[in-house]
């Protein structure tokens, strides 16, 4: 229900306007009704109607006055001038004024009642835009801590103007005095492997915000945020570039420290440049950023400022070849031992080092590929070693560690000893089998040796001596004399051949030689092992 109040010199028009106009029916109530522009004030002032209906000619202060003292007191109310003919000139001063509308006396209940309705849609639209914008500030102001947090990841990570971001910390009533700055960015070492299944990470992830506030936020012209990649970032400000670095290494291993006595969790935190002016504290955010990179190399739980990293970037970055050498080493015969030792130290070198992490990684991706053709030249398929559909050389960005790229290459290395060992026994397998082919077919020269089948099946005398051993149980000379002590057997038994013609078909030109090791491997002389056979067979 809106109110109106009444201000008519004549009794009998303000009686009449009020008894002839259906009030609660315009969603209107009629407060209060004056005789002159003073009295009315006093009523404005305390009944604050939303429209005053008033008579333009009036003694003591005329419609007019009333008007333009209502328009500067009391700006939302609603002035409606009510004017003769003879009074057009004041109604087109009112209209200067600004007043909302004017009606001619006479007025008629018709003309009054539509120009109400009139004024109560334009209240009612005014009103739902009043609440609209109470909602919406509402929202805004629920929304504000987020709204300066996206303000200053912008900051950190897009180039605005030094214009646009001095407006922006006004706003959100943020103070970043300088004229140094200098970027940090914390981030938690591994959380998955830090937390168990059931643990709330983003619960974790708030508490190492909320100590980096604790600790930070104290700190004169110091900001404390989130970014969209789930770090805490913060910004400090300070008159003095030498002592921001200083006050950065201080903040940034308290937080480290509170994290692991608070959270039982490492963090890991990038110190940035000290740059000059707002539109520079990218800049110093980015390196922040880059600088938690050299986890790679300096471990979890660590306080890196890229001021010390890069100082070793004009450092040569050789590869140790001979790591590679040992490792490859390694691999080709197979001694598993060798291989983690050679990764080890290769490891070891890349730490200690602290290069930058693009040479870092090229070394990495240099041992890969020694590797890579390594297995080329044993005939290992990568696949095997290094997973299906793996690319290694890309395989190492997702690790965060030089221990953690260790232990994957150890993995995958193990892996190349193991394919390495296998297909080595398979050749070695097929080469002996080859060498028995041989055998039983070349038995009969009495020149057969084992250099001979070693060069027939390309393999090294001792080498072939071993595995030979290994897998058929006897030595070379065994087995042959066994092939032709069978093949003799087979001939005394089913054939009238001589003792010298069955020698000489097994290999042997002496006779008298084959019956002595034949007696020594049978236990009988040819003629008695014949006689014997020839006895049973009958």
């Amino acid at each position: 229900m809106y109110t109106i109040l009444l201000v008519d010199d004549e009794a009998v028009v303000r009686e009449g306007i009020r008894e002839r106009i259906p009030w609660e029916e315009l969603g209107f109530q009629c407060v209060a009704d004056c005789e002159n522009g003073v009295q009315a004030l006093e009523e404005i002032e305390r009944l604050r109607p939303h429209i005053v209906l008033t008579d333009i000619n009036m003694p003591f202060m005329d419609g007019l006055a009333l008007s333009r003292e209502v328009m500067e007191r009391y700006p939302d109310t609603k002035v409606v001038i009510l004017t003769g003919y003879d009074d057009f000139e004041y109604a087109q001063q009112a209209l200067k004024l600004k007043v909302k509308d004017f009606i001619l006396k006479p007025v008629t209940a018709a003309e009054l009642s539509a120009m109400l309705h009139k004024l109560r849609l334009e209240l009612d639209e005014e009103k739902k835009e009043r609440e609209d914008l109470v909602r919406l500030q509402s929202q805004l102001n629920e929304s504000m801590p987020l709204l300066k947090e996206r303000f200053l990841e912008r900051m950190s990570t897009m180039a605005l103007s030094e214009r646009e971001i001095t407006s922006r910390l006004h706003y959100f009533q943020l103070q970043l005095p300088g004229p140094f700055y200098l970027g940090l960015a914390i981030d938690t070492d591994r959380l998955e492997e830090q937390t168990g299944v059931d643990t709330d990470r983003e619960l974790l992830r708030f508490a190492v915000y909320n100590i980096a506030q604790e600790i930070i936020s104290p700190e004169p012209g110091a900001a404390v945020f989130r970014s969209r990649e789930e770090r805490v970032m913060a910004i400090l400000g300070g008159k003095r570039e030498e002592l921001l670095q200083e006050k950065a290494q201080e903040l940034a291993e308290k937080i480290r420290q509170s994290a692991v006595q608070f959270l039982k969790l490492t963090v890991s935190i990038g110190i940035g440049t000290t740059v000059q002016g707002y539109s520079r504290i990218r800049e110093s955010c980015k390196a922040a950023v880059a600088a938690l990179d050299y986890r790679l190399v300096l471990g979890d739980n660590s306080v890196i400022s890229i001021l010390d990293m890069e100082k070793r970037r004009s450092a040569p970055a050789g590869h140790p070849a001979e790591f590679d050498r040992e490792l490859i080493a390694g691999i080709k015969t197979g001694t598993a031992d060798e291989v983690e030792r050679a990764i080890e130290a290769l490891i070891r070198h890349n730490k200690a080092e602290l290069t930058s992490l693009d040479h870092c990684y090229l070394r990495i991706q240099k041992t890969i590929l020694a590797v890579m053709q390594a297995l080329g030249d044993i005939g290992c398929k990568e696949s095997d070693v290094f997973g299906k559909g793996v690319n290694p050389m890309t395989e190492i960005y997702r690790f965060r560690t030089m221990e953690e790229i260790g232990e994957w290459l150890k993995t995958a290395c193990r892996q190349a000893v193991h394919s390495v060992t296998a297909a080595r026994n398979d050749q070695c397998r097929s080469q002996i089998e080859e060498a028995i082919s041989y055998l039983q077919t070349h038995y009969v020269n009495e020149d057969l040796s084992v250099k001979a089948v070693c060069k027939h099946v390309h393999m090294s005398v001792s080498y072939f001596s071993a595995a030979f051993k290994a897998q058929t149980g006897r030595t070379f000379v065994e087995y042959v004399t066994a092939i032709r002590m069978d093949k003799a057997k087979e001939l005394l038994k089913f054939t009238g051949l001589r003792t010298y013609e069955i020698a000489a078909k097994t290999g042997y030109s002496d006779a008298q030689y084959f019956s002595v090791l034949f007696k020594k491997h049978t236990g009988e002389s040819p003629t008695d092992y014949r006689h014997r056979t020839a006895a049973e067979q009958a």
